[in-house]
């Protein structure tokens, strides 16, 4: 992947239990969003670690994940994905993303003869075609209740 991000698989259950203890000691620094200063200690020396208050939302909003057992990946702002790259987000055929792409469906950029799709059309788009296909779900359970097919109301 050409886009530089970090991926931690979901913990262990002890690091999601170091991770739930040190957000419940972050929280209360956390809050004031101000830059935070950290004192850090290892065998030989003691240094402050002065981070921005985005950083430390950010370090929050990671502890919170890992405490929860989820992975998390970072991906800056504005990153690009080939269309390689998109259709296995989407675990979709590049052929299919390529058609998505000529219809407008995700909007893109050419650089050269190859497309750039930012990560977060491809989110949206994601997210976008899972309410589509919960709502036609729901529909086909409330056509089945209807019908009595077998599945009964609530």
């Amino acid at each position: 992947m050409t886009i530089p991000a970090h991926r931690q698989l979901p913990p262990s259950a002890q690091d999601a239990a170091i991770a739930r203890v040190s957000g419940q000691l972050l929280s209360r620094y956390a809050r004031q969003k101000r830059p935070l200063t950290l004192r850090v200690h290892d065998t030989e020396h003691e240094r402050p670690i002065e981070l921005p208050a985005g950083a430390v939302e950010l370090l929050m909003d990671i502890l919170e994940a890992m405490a929860a057992g989820r992975g998390v990946t970072i991906i800056p702002e504005n990153a690009e994905f080939s269309t390689v790259e998109a259709a296995r987000a989407l675990n979709i055929s590049r052929t299919y993303l390529i058609k998505l792409l000529d219809e407008g469906e995700i909007p893109h950029r050419k650089v050269g003869k190859h497309r750039r799709i930012r990560i977060e059309d491809v989110m949206a788009y994601r997210a976008r075609d899972d309410r589509e296909r919960e709502a036609i779900l729901d529909q086909l359970v409330s056509d089945a209740q209807e019908q009595e097919m077998g599945y009964q109301r609530p």
